[in-house]
């Protein structure tokens, strides 16, 4: 009998080298990982200095990419079953573009550049993997999730278990080790230094979730991987626990160390001692600001949880669960902007009531309900700013905001829905709209069509209508509401709201 099981290769372009990961994935919905190797490239010190990767480095990228290519090979792996991904190093490079085509015709290799925030998505999968049931404080308490690269470091909080917010920070071991040593030289200023900067970061995260009341902190990242092989503990065959006090010990007695010094003392590779005192200085930073008792430290990374992604990624439970996080972490956007959650989160409900009852009408999937979920939870969000107009100023906070696990292109949509949840429709004048492609204009239209419809139902933001029945006629839908207040109110304002709706869909809506 023939098996269904198949070889796929992960590779990661990062700012300190490239690694791969290879893996089977079997017949039953798991994997096993059968290979891994990794080369170190200087590609984020060539790009965080000037700019652009260099010459040398585009031939030493090609050079290591092509001895990939020739080890796929030998493993029989399709050029469908390959990813690349690139991170922060190319996500600013000027010339990103020029060193994808020129990937391409070299050897084949399709990149893909993931931003921060999808980076932050990828880690939260791998670390869910390695924890399994083993640390179920994860899932109950205030939990920090730091991931510390080369170019950047990927926060995410948890709140009980859900999504309170996630960030890419412009705060990476190069970056550090250029600007700190270059400018104050000594290890003493490069400590001061990393402390007014991760103070400045803790107390915007403070916003979203006090960091005293972190019980729970994760590290992920190499550097951290090896003071866990050092100094750390076992706690399952993918996670070690390092004490806090052992942690914070050890990296006061090596913050001194030199390079040289850390390969010699700590039996490290070169490339692996270059942003090891650094990274640990972060996260010892970050520790201290949180009353945790000890750190977990996976041995996963964004590989691994693009691994789960291509094995899991259609899995229903692991879909619902995770767009319950970005519903979370978007519920969190709107507190930090004072939003009327009571109406908003009506108006979400009343978004999905007749986004359920008109799937024939609208023929958007799942993952376009939860952006109009999204889009109804913030509609409002610009009113911190000012009532006249507060749909574009919601726009325009949305539109420079993260929310966990969403894409830009997909905040892009968001923002726009929300810029059109009342006053004018779209039009060719509107910059923001035209830019977008054609079918993600559709999807403007559609999902702002039914906000508009479920927020004339709350005008006066005093939850009357908790529920509607949704009843299709020849030329009309009939919202069925229950009770027997006066609704004289909402019939005004879904007068005033309807017009799009029946533009977008052909009927004409009346509420009863």
């Amino acid at each position: 009998m023939e098996t269904k099981n198949r070889l796929v290769a992960v590779l990661e372009i990062g700012s300190t080298g490239i690694r791969l990961l290879v893996a089977e994935i079997l017949e039953n919905g798991k994997w096993q990982e059968t290979d891994r190797a990794g080369k170190p490239v200087a590609l984020g010190r060539d790009v965080f200095t000037s700019g652009k990767v260099s010459r040398g480095s585009f031939l030493e990228c090609f050079a290591v990419l092509q001895k990939f290519k020739e080890l796929l090979g030998g493993w029989g792996i399709e050029d469908k079953d390959v990813h690349v991904i690139a991170t922060s190093a190319l996500r600013v490079a000027q010339n990103r573009d020029l060193f994808v085509d020129r990937v391409r015709q070299e050897t084949g290799f399709r990149i893909t550049i993931v931003d921060g925030i999808e980076e932050n998505r990828l880690m939260y999968l791998a670390v869910r993997f390695a924890l399994k049931q083993d640390l179920p404080q994860f899932w109950q308490a205030h939990t920090m999730i730091i991931d510390i690269g080369g170019g950047s470091t990927e926060i995410m909080l948890l709140r009980e278990g859900k999504m309170a917010g996630a960030h890419s920070l412009n705060l990476g071991t190069i970056l550090i080790d250029q600007q700190s040593r270059l400018s104050l030289g000594s290890a003493q200023s490069q400590e001061r230094y990393l402390r007014e900067i991760i103070r400045n970061t803790a107390g915007l995260l403070s916003a979203e979730m006090e960091l005293t009341h972190v019980k729970t902190f994760v590290m992920a990242g190499s550097d951290i991987r090896l003071a866990a092989a050092l100094i750390g503990t076992e706690m399952n065959e993918h996670c070690r626990i390092i004490e806090r006090d052992r942690l914070i010990g050890f990296v006061k007695k090596i913050q001194s160390y030199s390079i040289e010094a850390c390969v010699q003392e700590l039996r490290i590779s070169f490339s692996e001692a270059e942003g090891f005192v650094p990274g640990l200085l972060v996260y010892k930073q970050f520790l201290e600001q949180t009353n945790a008792a000890r750190v977990v430290v996976p041995d996963v990374s964004i590989r691994e949880g693009l691994l789960i992604d291509l094995v899991f990624g259609v899995d229903p439970e692991l879909q619902e669960e995770f767009f319950s996080q970005i519903i979370a972490s978007a519920a969190t956007l709107g507190r930090k902007y004072h939003f009327d959650e009571a109406h908003n989160r009506l108006v979400a409900d009343l978004c999905l009531e007749i986004f359920d009852a008109l799937t024939l009408e609208h023929g958007m999937n799942r993952r376009e309900r939860m952006l109009l979920e999204v889009a109804a939870l913030l509609h409002d969000i610009g009113v911190f700013i000012g009532g006249a107009n507060h749909q574009q100023h919601g726009q325009y906070i949305v539109a420079n905001s993260e929310i966990f696990g969403l894409h830009r292109d997909e905040l892009d949509i968001i923002s726009n829905v929300i810029g059109y949840h009342r006053g004018k429709p779209p039009s060719s004048e509107d910059i923001h709209y035209i830019a977008l492609q054609r079918e993600d204009r559709i999807l403007v239209l559609k999902m702002a069509s039914i906000l508009r419809v479920a927020d004339a139902l709350d005008r006066g933001h005093s939850q009357r209508i908790r529920h509607i029945g949704v009843e299709r006629k020849s030329e009309t839908i009939v919202l069925h509401t229950q009770g027997s207040w006066d609704i004289s109110l909402e019939l005004i304002g879904l007068e005033e709201k309807a017009d799009m709706f029946q533009g977008v869909y052909g009927y004409k809506i009346m509420l009863t």
